[in-house]
């Protein structure tokens, strides 16, 4: 066998450890515990708040929406921070191709808030 296929073994038997031993310790947690169900303990808890309805809503797409747009100018922030770590390796072609990027997100974000969609309300 070849030392790169040797290197991933170790990787597999390291994961295949982990997998086992936590689903090993979950198994002790699960048998040791202690299980007293009762109506009370049973019903959904909110916050303090006691329980009307069936609990059951519909959001509505504009906070997903929002919840999108944060999450791709969080992975903006993933691109940038390298980037701006190793800016003098990568030179003024890097600083284009960077200058590129952030122009295309700052127009999804101006076409975004054209379109009302950065309303919370």
């Amino acid at each position: 066998m070849s030392q790169f296929l040797r290197d991933y073994l170790t990787v597999v038997w390291f994961g295949a450890i982990a997998l086992v031993l936590g689903g090993l310790l979950l198994g002790v947690a699960a048998l040791l515990r202690p299980n007293k169900p009762t109506a009370q303990k049973l019903i959904a808890y909110e916050s303090g708040v006691d329980p009307v309805g069936d609990g059951w809503s519909q959001s509505q797409v504009r906070y997903y929406i929002f919840a999108l747009l944060f999450v791709i100018f969080d992975i903006e922030a993933v691109f940038i921070f390298p980037w701006a770590t190793q800016v003098e390796r990568y030179g003024a072609f890097g600083l284009v191709v960077m200058l590129i990027f952030l122009i295309l997100l700052l127009d999804g974000l101006a076409y975004a808030w054209k379109k009302g969609v950065l309303r919370w309300v």
